[in-house]
């Protein structure tokens, strides 16, 4: 987990490593930027802390991992934390106290500082104006935009954009390019081996170490590709029809490689079990893979666990006849994963449809994933197997989609889970 530094004497907050060294008792550390800045410092102009991972510590009870899940997908665009709380069996009051005891901020202040992170970002890796970067990364308006970053950076975003290095600008022939940080260790080769096996034909694929998919917003095509980048970051290419919210495509983006998450405390306490502990240590880099569409995850769970030899033509059939159809884009891909409204009349899938489409299951991450197994499984078709697969997919770090005995590994069964399946 990355602590960060922040010094008394000059208001400024530093990411390990910077060459600054205050003395010790002038310090004070945070575990997440949006902390350092609640408390009135600003980023460190030689390290940059907003380029680096700023992950939530796997410590945090799930409670507040599921509300920081809902927060990325952007639920605090449209309403506020009382609608989050609510979502989540809370009142707004006591979700805030949660968050302040764990993670330092109230949830409107954690996606304040996410919003303006990422358009720093934007300002220093595209040539994407000033106003197109203010609706990409989620702010209402410019007047928003510019007030958030003078508050948090203490400088316009023009000024901003002037600071920016040689070395920052990323080169496009076609698409928007942006970094996606980690902190190491990260396992790409595993990650897009995962991703490559999991693959929906037509939709996905995975060649020489590049990650590519076909994405729908509202109703238009787009593309992703992902893949390595350098020590601490994987590169996203992004061809979108527009860039208004590209935030939340990003924020998916990242959430689907694991690059959200820092399993610290789960690596160290599974290393101390004797069958996982060997497999931690030979892939530490490991991450959780996540979903990119939920319900084509859970539709792919259920399909691989039903048919599981036939899985990969059962799949590509439903995405020619249900999906919608991308020509021209190469790499094998053809259509966009339909919506459940699409796939209810389907022979195999359609109950899980049908529920999902009825709003009767949430797969949006907020969900208790003990009550998201019991609804999935609950499903003609959904075996508590598979449904145990979609929660993992989902964020959950406590899911067990294997047979056998896994009680002794609570609470990170998930991560245990994806050290057995790769090391099979």
């Amino acid at each position: 987990m990355t602590t960060y530094s922040a010094v008394r004497t000059t208001g400024i907050y530093c990411r390990p490593g910077c060459g600054a060294k205050p003395l010790a008792e002038n310090v004070q550390t945070f575990e997440l930027p949006a902390a350092a800045e609640a408390a009135g410092y600003r980023a460190c102009l030689r390290c940059r802390p907003y380029r680096v991972a700023g992950t939530v510590a796997d410590e945090a009870p799930e409670l507040v991992c599921r509300a920081v899940q809902l927060i990325i997908a952007g639920v605090l665009d449209e309403s506020g934390e009382a609608a989050l709380g609510a979502r989540l069996g809370l009142s707004a009051r006591h979700l805030r106290r949660m968050f302040n005891e764990h993670l330092g901020v109230t949830p409107d202040q954690f996606a304040r500082s996410r919003r303006a992170h990422f358009a720093r970002r934007l300002l220093d890796d595209s040539d994407l104006g000033i106003a197109e970067i203010a609706f990409a990364a989620g702010f209402g308006s410019l007047r928003q935009f510019n007030r958030a970053m003078q508050e948090i950076f203490r400088a316009n975003p023009r000024e901003l954009r002037d600071r920016r290095r040689k070395t920052d600008r990323l080169i496009a022939d076609g698409g928007l390019v942006l970094r996606l940080p980690y902190t190491p260790p990260y396992d790409w080769d595993a990650m897009s081996a995962f991703l490559g096996e999991h693959a929906i034909p037509g939709v996905e694929s995975v060649e020489d170490g590049i990650y590519r998919r076909t994405i729908s917003l509202d109703g238009d095509p787009g593309l992703l590709e992902i893949g390595p980048g350098g020590a601490d970051h994987l590169l996203l290419r992004a061809h979108l029809p527009y860039w208004e919210g590209v935030i939340h495509v990003v924020d998916r983006a990242a959430r689907l490689v694991g690059v959200e998450s820092e399993p610290v405390l789960a690596r160290a306490l599974l290393s101390e079990d004797p069958a996982i502990g060997p497999l931690i240590t030979a892939r530490p880099g490991l991450r959780i893979p996540g979903a990119w569409g939920p319900f084509e995850t859970a539709v792919q769970a259920v399909v691989r666990d039903q048919v599981p030899t036939d899985a990969y033509d059962v799949l590509r059939k439903l995405i020619e006849v249900y999906g919608l159809a991308v020509p021209g884009l190469g790499h094998g891909l053809t259509h966009a994963f339909p919506g459940p409204e699409a796939l209810t009349g389907d022979e195999l899938v359609g109950p899980l449809a049908q529920e999902v489409a009825a709003g009767n299951i949430l797969l949006d991450g907020g969900e208790d994933t003990d009550e998201l197994v019991r609804s999935l499984a609950a499903v003609p078709g959904v075996s508590t197997k598979a449904a145990h697969q979609v929660a993992m997919r989902l964020g959950a770090r406590d899911a067990w989609p294997l047979d056998g005995e896994s009680e002794h590994l609570r609470p990170w069964r998930s991560l245990a889970a994806l050290h057995v399946l790769s090391a099979s």
